[in-house]
């Protein structure tokens, strides 16, 4: 095996083995259940059904000592021990609260990486020191989750199954660089993580721990169980990596502040906002940048992890602003933020950040009220959201509905400013309606000139519509390169009324052509109203 080289690359892998079990004890206990305070009790378990066999999937530490096991039947467990707690697995819970505990791992690293079902890996390198070194590191991570309820296991290594594997067998372990192989040489090769056909292969060739594997030839390992466990192997032993998959990418420029006494007033959280949001810009404009995404972040006391994102038209290079966009979002939020005991951490990070490009504001009118809508629309954003304020923009197509494209204002301003639409002919009414309905609505029409005539009356909404006025036929042909052949071709008439109201309606198809039966005859029509015009 080839030598690796792991650029000084840490990885602190945490490990829940009781996860499903403390998930259930937190939600029974209001989220104050420690693991110390579970001397005593009567043992629980968590059962799922495998195989159409009811086993145990979880275990506590009583149900562990009294010899229960993960995979154990029901029965034979409840044969050991009578007196048992038995709650259903709940996969999906599972998996959620592993992800809010990732969250809360956000204040040590912004790479965290999810090791299901019950694990987590923290690219912490380059950043232990802001916690006191890698040891000091290790022990809060693994403090603050048995204070909140949790069992883990932790490890730092190079790689990211060194660390994992390590994590099975011992807690608190860290693997100098150049180390992982005499780290994990002793372990059995269980902690691996392998198929258990493969770790059962394994012993009954007489190799038992991972020391005993390594020993042999790679080539010999790879014949008999794999490439993929020739891989994992050298990973475990620091020869080869894969890189972690982060929950999230990485922001461009992230601030932060952390408080010995947590805080709670929005007065204190809205300057916070301030400081951080100065702090931001000043770090952004030493490289002429801007930032188009903005996340604030607010840790609790208890775990609990909020995070609120804004987004810009253009990149924002001013702290107030910042600050007012976070200020008309918090203010908008239908689940208000709520502090809890306090929040101990703040962050302000910007996700995506762009270069500023320099324009001439004073004698430019039009680059002034452009940035003034921008400004605008960025503030009705970041209270209903930035999807439901929206541009139209024209689409190379002569279908009515695939003529428009609704895009978000905040992404498309200056593309819509640049749009060319087609000139409306002086003196001559809109070909268009002012207001087109996003699926055509069916009319009722009982008698129509045949082949290509507008009908006489018809009945829409209930409400029926004599016809005094008609233009068209216009004739739309679907795109036949983009369907199957089931759409049929359109005949638009615009007609108005003896109340004076004007539609836009068509008719579905061709006389003689289109619209005949299997036996060649003619069918009649279906009509549609598309629009209103004013």
């Amino acid at each position: 095996m080839s030598a690796f080289s792991q650029n000084q690359r840490r990885i602190l892998s945490l490990w829940l083995p009781r996860l499903p079990i403390d998930r259930i004890r937190r939600k029974l206990s209001g989220g104050n259940d420690a693991p110390g305070n579970h001397a005593g009790r009567i043992p629980c378990v968590v059962i799922a059904k495998q195989n159409n066999a009811v086993t145990l999937y979880a275990v506590d530490d009583e149900a562990a000592r009294g010899g229960l096991t993960i995979g154990l039947p029901l029965a034979n467990a409840r044969a050991i021990c009578p007196e048992l707690t038995v709650f259903d697995a709940d996969e999906s819970a599972d998996a959620r609260t592993l992800e809010d505990i990732a969250a809360w791992c956000d204040r040590f690293t912004p790479l965290v990486a999810l090791d299901p079902p019950h694990g987590l890996f923290l690219d912490i390198t380059g950043c232990a020191h802001l916690f006191g070194g890698e040891a000091a590191l290790l022990r809060q991570v693994s403090d603050e989750l048995r204070r909140q309820g949790f069992v883990v296991s932790a490890a730092i290594a190079g790689t990211s199954v060194c660390a994992r594997t390590l994590t099975r067998c011992a807690s608190g372990v860290i693997v100098e660089e150049g180390g992982e192989a005499a780290a994990v040489q002793r372990l059995p090769v269980a902690a691996l993580g392998a198929d258990e056909a493969i770790a059962s292969g394994l012993r009954r060739a007489g190799l038992k721990t991972i020391g005993d594997v390594a020993a042999r030839a790679s080539h010999e390992i790879a014949a008999r169980f794999g490439a993929g466990f020739t891989t994992l192997l050298a990973q475990a032993l620091g020869q080869d990596d894969t890189p972690i998959s982060p929950r999230k990418p990485a922001p461009d420029y992230i601030v932060e502040k952390r408080f010995a006494e947590p805080v709670a007033t929005d007065g204190a959280i809205r300057l916070t906002l301030l400081h951080l949001a100065q702090t931001l810009v000043a770090a952004m404009d030493r490289q002429g940048k801007g930032a188009r995404r903005l996340e604030a972040s607010f840790f609790r006391t208890d775990g609990a992890v909020r995070a609120i994102v804004v987004e810009t038209g253009r990149p924002v290079t001013r702290a107030n602003v910042i600050e007012r966009l976070f200020r008309e979002r918090l203010e908008a939020l239908n689940d208000p933020l709520d502090p809890g005991f306090g929040f101990d951490l703040i962050r302000l990070s910007a996700g995506h950040a762009e270069i500023v490009v320099q324009q001439q504001r004073d004698l430019d009118a039009n680059v002034h009220d452009s940035d003034v809508l921008s400004a605008l629309i960025d503030r009705i954003a970041a209270r209903i959201g930035g999807k439901r304020i929206v541009v139209h923009l024209p689409q190379d197509s002569h279908i009515p509905e695939r003529a428009v494209m609704a895009a978000p204002a905040q992404h498309h301003l200056m593309a819509a400013g640049e749009a060319a639409w087609p000139v409306r002919m002086e003196g001559e009414p809109p070909l268009r309606p002012l207001r087109l309905f996003e699926r055509p609505e069916p009319i009722k029409v009982p008698f129509a000139t045949v082949p290509d005539g507008p009908p006489h009356h018809f009945t829409w909404r209930r409400a029926t519509h004599v016809v005094v006025r008609v233009e068209g036929p216009e004739r739309i042909a679907m795109e036949w390169w983009k369907q199957d052949g089931a759409t049929l071709t359109r005949d638009y008439f615009r007609v108005e009324d003896e109340a004076g109201l004007r539609f836009w309606i068509f008719r579905d198809g061709l006389y003689g052509s289109e619209l005949v039966d299997g036996e060649g005859k003619p069918m009649p029509a279906n009509w549609f109203v598309h629009g209103l015009f004013a």
